[in-house]
C-alpha cells in the first residue's frame, strides 16, 4: 500500500504570459504542482496557506484526484500569493512582472496533529526557517525530500545547510547545485551536496534532463523532446511530486525505485508544460502516462551489439 504524503509549500494564483497564450489568476505554488503530480501514486495531504480571495472551486478537480486539502489554512479577509511572469519566445528565461506574497509573507505552517506521523515529507520551496520548523513538527518521516531556489541560498544559506543536513534526497536545479557548492561541473556539485547529508541528490537540467547521484551510483535520465510547450511553470515542483509519489508507492527505496522515480517524475514533468497550471496534470489518464512512460524507455534503449 503506498505510503500517505505530507507537502508543505507555496498555494498561490498565477499570472503568465507565453508565445501560445495569457491566463490571469489560475492555481499555481509548489504545493499544488507537486500534489498534483504526487497523487497519481499515493495519497498527498497539502499544508499551505491562502487568503480569503482564493476561488476554492478552481481546487475541486484536485480534490477529485484524491488531494486532501485540510491542511490548507484560509486567512480572512486575506489576499492570496500572486505571481505573473512572462516567458521568452524560447521558454527558457522568463521576466517576472510582479510577486505580492500576500499572506504567505506570514505564512506559519501548522502541521495537523494527524498529519506528524506521515511517512513521507516534502519540504517545497519555501524558506529554510520554516521548512526546520515543519522538521521539528514531525515525528521522524521515513522519507524526507527537499527543494530549494537561489534566493534562499542567497539570503538564508546557515538554515538552508541545517535543513539539507536532515534530509534523506535533496532536489535542486543544476543553477541551485553550481550556487551551493561552488563547483564547475554538474557531477562534481552532486558529489559536494551529498557530502552536506543526503544520501541522495538530484539534480534537475530543465531540457537537458536530470542526473541522479545515489550513493556512488549515478544514473541520467533524458527530458523528452517535445515539439510544442505551451507554459513551463511548475515544471520543477510536478517533477518532484512524480519522484516522491513514486517513491512513496514503492515497498523498498533503493537505487532501482529511484531511477523508476526520476523517470516517473520526468514524465510527469513532460505533460505539465503542455497547458497552463495544473490543466493537463488534471486531465491526464493512466492510459497516457504508461504510453509516455514507454516512450521515455525508447529514448535511452539501445543495443551495443
Amino acid at each position: 500500500m503506498p505510503r500517505e504524503i505530507l507537502v508543505v509549500g507555496s498555494t498561490a494564483l498565477d499570472s503568465v504570459e507565453t508565445a501560445h497564450g495569457r491566463v490571469t489568476d489560475v492555481p499555481g505554488g509548489s504545493a499544488f504542482f507537486f500534489s498534483a503530480a504526487a497523487v497519481r501514486y499515493a495519497p498527498v495531504l497539502v499544508v499551505g496557506v491562502v487568503g480569503e480571495d482564493y476561488p476554492l472551486h478552481r481546487l475541486e478537480p484536485l480534490k477529485a484526484l484524491g488531494v486532501s486539502l485540510e491542511g490548507l489554512e484560509i486567512v480572512p479577509g486575506g489576499r492570496t500569493f500572486r505571481w505573473g511572469g512572462r516567458y521568452h519566445a524560447d521558454m527558457m528565461g522568463r521576466d517576472t512582472l510582479f510577486t505580492e506574497l500576500g499572506v504567505f509573507e506570514s505564512f506559519q505552517p501548522r502541521i495537523p496533529a494527524e498529519a506528524r506521523r506521515r511517512p513521507v515529507l516534502f519540504l517545497a520551496n519555501i524558506q529554510p526557517r520554516l521548512q526546520l520548523d515543519v522538521l521539528d513538527q514531525m515525528a521522524d518521516p521515513e522519507l524526507i525530500v527537499t527543494d530549494t531556489m537561489n534566493l534562499w541560498i542567497d539570503t538564508a544559506l546557515e538554515d538552508l545547510k541545517q535543513v539539507i543536513a536532515r534530509t534523506h534526497i535533496l532536489i535542486v536545479n543544476d543553477e541551485e547545485a553550481r550556487q551551493l557548492t561552488g563547483q564547475r561541473t554538474v557531477l562534481g556539485a552532486a558529489r559536494a551536496l551529498r557530502r552536506m547529508g543526503p544520501r541522495t541528490v538530484v539534480v534537475k537540467k530543465g531540457e537537458h534532463g536530470a542526473l541522479m547521484l545515489n550513493g556512488e551510483r549515478l544514473f541520467a535520465a533524458p527530458a523528452l523532446p517535445l515539439e510544442q510547450v505551451v507554459d513551463p511553470t511548475g515544471a520543477g515542483d510536478t517533477f518532484a511530486g512524480g519522484f516522491v509519489g513514486s517513491l512513496a508507492a514503492e515497498a523498498v527505496v533503493d537505487d532501482a525505485a529511484l531511477r523508476r522515480a526520476v523517470i516517473r517524475g520526468s514524465a510527469l514533468a513532460s505533460f505539465s508544460v503542455e497547458a497552463f497550471s495544473l490543466d493537463r496534470l488534471l486531465s491526464v489518464t493512466a492510459h497516457e502516462l504508461d504510453e509516455r512512460l514507454g516512450q521515455f524507455a525508447a529514448l535511452a534503449e539501445f543495443r551495443l551489439a
